[in-house]
């Protein structure tokens, strides 16, 4: 079984780093023209020159910012307009901050359905008939362990993110008759910025060390380590695939075993 995406178009979302830029990365190696959506300009252009490029594709990217979904929206809507369509949609960003549920203001809750939910919804809204018209459609969710088991310390997170997976599931049922697929990926402890961030914030309010703080959270993984990125894509690289076409509506833990429960 060899994954093949040359043919396919793919945007994918918050792709200037972390797990959106390992997806983005693995797509290209695989054959597949993407799309780079992000808000720092700057970044793109450099995640954009370093995507791999052969047999004459193109990368580009739309800039955007996913607090803002009026702006997604704009920018999307464009790229269509223009007769382009998309085979694949990989919705990403990054988490809302750490802290308790209790204490979360409602520009926080907010914020994060603004960048999590509607701007996914817009984007979807904008590409479904180009993937029907296709028949080739694969719609791919980052979200979080917290899906199933609610994490420690992120309230708002842990609320925004049951909330996609419910709009995930409810949109994989309707457009399954037009062979979309639907899935989310639940990463879990990942090596990037935000896990990091996650990490220091820890280490602060608890007055520990940011190593004991790592290690705390080490000791919860049966794989004793973060997953790296590229692990992440990987998953991802199989749903976008042709192999992935009856698989749709399920959640992908890829978390080296640490959620408890099936």
């Amino acid at each position: 079984m060899k994954i093949d995406l040359n043919g396919k178009h793919a945007l994918v979302c918050g792709s200037t780093k972390g797990i959106g830029l390992a997806i983005a990365r693995q797509f290209a190696i695989l054959g597949a023209q993407v799309t780079l959506m992000a808000r720092n300009e700057e970044l793109l252009k450099k995640a954009v020159k370093d995507l791999p490029a052969e047999n004459g594709i193109i990368h580009d990217y739309l800039v955007a910012d996913f607090s803002k979904p009026q702006s997604v929206k704009a920018a999307i809507e464009q790229k269509v307009q223009a007769n382009y369509a998309y085979h694949i949609l990989v919705n990403n960003s990054g988490g809302p901050a750490p802290g308790p549920v209790l204490l979360a203001k409602e520009e926080e809750f907010l914020t994060a359905i603004n960048t999590h939910l509607l701007s996914s919804h817009y984007l979807v809204q904008a590409l479904v008939n180009g993937m029907k018209q296709m028949q080739y459609g694969r719609i791919i969710n980052i979200i979080s362990t917290s899906v199933k088991i609610p994490l420690k310390g992120l309230g708002v997170s842990n609320t925004t993110r049951g909330a996609v997976a419910s709009w995930s599931k409810t949109l994989a049922a309707e457009l399954a008759p037009m062979g979309i697929t639907v899935n989310n990926i639940l990463p879990g402890a990942t090596g990037t910025d935000r896990l990091q961030q996650i990490i220091e914030g820890k280490a602060m309010k608890q007055n520990e060390s940011i190593d004991d703080v790592s290690n705390e959270m080490l000791a919860e993984i049966p794989m004793n380590r973060f997953a790296e990125p590229f692990e992440i894509a990987y998953a991802a690289c199989f749903l976008a695939s042709p192999y992935a076409a009856y698989i749709t509506g399920i959640n992908v833990p890829v978390d080296g075993g640490r959620t408890g429960c099936l």
